[in-house]
């Protein structure tokens, strides 16, 4: 996507979008303080280390106070990300809008279902990530937790691998999976770790009541301070030779044995 800059009225400062591996990226200060100023939804901030400019640390102020994942790195990796004058500074955009989590689960448990979220510990592939939100959409999963930091950006090949239904599940964002667990817990929702570090298996667990299913990263799983805390694991059955399931498929496996439980 292009335009002539020339008859922008921002000219002078290098300012435009264009697609990156279908995500929307901005970059240069005045053209992400125009975005933030039109409401855009920033998923992800990239900030120059090193860097001492006023105009971004005010950017970066105010972008505290949200949803946005602010993500210190090196000159290289801004210049590998955008090889154009970036002045420090980078935006992804999202197509989505976040959600409070303590908002979603107040508005499920005052309705008649009886409430399914999925929390994604650290899931750093947007493939990945669309996969199991199509999933999550199809098995009536009321929302998708994730954290800030760490886990893969909201962007279009997002959208794309979950075929739309990322329009259609909440998703919110934490600052902390741990926290969210003990909210989750606090509100009366089990929280049930699908790993491979249990001779549980999931057939074994009661899905029928208030459940949050949470899935680990693609590298290392659930992470140990999480599985500390939750109040059970569950494995998968593996008769092969390999030792584990790719995460989407291993979450599509959870869920619909959520649904065949609450359907008899």
């Amino acid at each position: 996507m292009s335009f002539n800059i020339l008859n922008h009225p921002l000219c002078g400062w290098f300012f435009y979008f264009y697609l990156m591996k279908k995500e929307a990226l901005i970059f240069g200060i005045y053209p992400v303080i125009e975005a933030i100023r039109a409401n855009q939804f920033i998923d992800k901030i990239y900030v120059q280390k090193g860097l001492n400019n006023p105009k971004v640390d005010s950017i970066i102020s105010d972008l505290e106070k949200t949803d946005t994942t602010i993500s210190t790195v090196p000159f290289e990796k801004m210049d590998k990300l955008c090889r154009s004058n970036h002045q420090g500074i980078i935006a992804i955009t999202s197509p989505v809008s976040f959600h409070s989590m303590e908002s979603v689960v107040e508005n499920v448990l005052n309705s008649d279902k009886s409430p399914l979220f999925i929390v994604l510990d650290q899931i750093s592939d947007v493939r990945n990530f669309g996969a199991i939100l199509r999933t999550a959409e199809c098995t009536g999963v009321d929302a998708v937790i994730i954290q800030k930091k760490g886990g893969a950006p909201v962007s279009g090949d997002t959208v794309k691998t979950s075929a739309g239904a990322i329009y259609n599940v909440p998703i919110c964002k934490v600052d902390h999976i741990k926290d969210a667990i003990y909210y989750l817990q606090g509100s009366g929702i089990k929280t049930v770790a699908a790993t491979e570090k249990t001779n549980n298996s999931l057939y074994n667990i009661d899905f029928k009541v208030p459940t949050a299913i949470i899935m680990g990263s693609e590298g290392t799983g659930v992470s140990k301070s999480v599985l500390n805390i939750v109040d059970e694991k569950g494995a998968l059955p593996l008769l092969g030779k390999i030792n584990s399931l790719n995460v989407s498929v291993a979450s599509g496996a959870f869920l619909y044995e959520i649904v065949r439980q609450r359907l008899q």
